[in-house]
């Protein structure tokens, strides 16, 4: 019943952002007069599925479910066609219009799994407001025990440094190595990159005793937007107070929630690339898998379309890289292109697309290959 769950999961937190970022396309083809040869929803992997043409565009619904895609004249994708490429451009060819317009229809995918983050947290934001977190920093909960590992699917848990120390509901930290706290911010800089070390907490109890003692912190992987860091945790929870958002207030905060996303997952994959980030921690479709399976169990369908707004911001913010094969990397030759007001050649351009058809499927089995490793350690 698991896998089953996992299975429909992933095939609806992902169909919904690929299916709308080809729309995206289409529609802005359209708009500009690029004919759209194909249009699927689901990928036709040896020709299974059904399709329709209507107009001079193939419509089809693919058997595999996942994914999609949009094959518009006149220019070289992921099929690698290069007919007529040599040949003079026609007026309903991606290669007639001009740079505004190539970027107009390139972009609109992006923008389609932006403008779907947005909307998705919106709605989720208006039925349930985000907690905001009261800066002064007394305790409102002590946690007894901390997680500290995930090993075969055993959690393995240790009696959290608070607990140790005896804190207790509606504390106040005072100092933590005898640098003042005055908000719950000042709590997390200081337990940056201390985990596993020993700091010296000091206290003020509910009625009115002010304590001391040090303590060895637990240390948990983090992410501070340039590398992993040994985060330390002490095991205590702030006041988080919620608050009913109107309509444009949940529009507001879910902009910028999404914009946090993509600005993090940007930093995410600079360190990766600068090697701040070990591969481990790159997942791919069966992490997906995984995830999304826990989120339906624990989350239910809020849950899940959680994790389709995270999952159509990254896809956006990927997409518009500058990488052969992707948008970005077609947005950028098509940038060159109006600076030289010429086209690059044909080789040249199928030359790229083949280098990142081939960068994009090794990055697809390193992911496979990472998830299941990861599952079994």
């Amino acid at each position: 019943m698991d896998f089953i769950i996992s299975i429909l999961s992933i095939i609806f937190i992902l169909s919904i952002p690929v299916f709308l970022h080809e729309l995206g396309h289409f529609m802005a083809a359209r708009s500009v007069g690029i004919r759209v040869e194909k249009f699927y929803v689901g990928m036709n992997l040896f020709g299974l599925g059904v399709k329709k043409v209507i107009n001079g565009t193939e419509y089809g619904i693919g058997f595999f479910p996942l994914g999609g895609y949009v094959k518009v004249s006149g220019i070289i994708d992921e099929s690698l066609d290069s007919e007529n490429s040599d040949n003079v451009p026609k007026d309903y060819e991606f290669r007639s219009k001009n740079t505004f317009q190539k970027l107009w229809f390139l972009s609109a995918g992006v923008i389609m799994n932006f403008l779907l983050s947005i909307v998705i947290f919106s709605f989720l934001f208006f039925h349930t407001p985000p907690g905001e977190l009261v800066e002064e920093p007394i305790i409102h909960k002590v946690h007894e025990s901390i997680i500290t590992d995930i090993q075969k699917g055993d959690t393995i848990t240790v009696l959290s440094p608070a607990s140790q120390l005896g804190l207790k509901e509606n504390d106040r930290i005072i100092r933590i190595n005898d640098i003042v706290i005055n908000t719950w911010s000042d709590i997390g800089k200081n337990l940056s990159n201390k985990g596993d070390s020993t700091i010296i907490v000091e206290w003020a109890t509910e009625n009115g005793s002010t304590k001391s003692s040090s303590v060895k912190l637990v240390g948990r992987p983090a992410f501070d937007g340039r590398k992993i860091i040994n985060q330390g945790v002490l095991g205590v929870q702030g006041h988080i107070i919620y608050r009913e958002l109107n309509f444009f207030e949940s529009i507001k905060i879910a902009t910028i929630n999404t914009g946090n996303i993509i600005v993090n997952s940007f930093y995410g994959f600079v360190a990766i690339i600068s090697g701040n980030m070990p591969l481990k921690y790159v997942s791919g479709i069966v992490g997906i898998a995984n995830v999304a399976s826990e989120e339906a169990s624990s989350s239910g369908f809020l849950g899940l379309m959680y994790l389709m707004a995270f999952i159509s911001s990254n896809l956006g913010l990927i997409n518009i890289l500058p990488i052969p094969g992707l948008d970005g990397g077609h947005a950028l030759i098509s940038i060159i292109e109006g600076i030289i007001r010429r086209e690059l050649p044909v080789k040249i351009k199928y030359a790229i697309q083949f280098i990142g058809i081939i960068l994009i499927l090794s990055l697809f089995v390193f992911t496979i290959f990472n998830d299941i490793r990861n599952l079994f350690t």
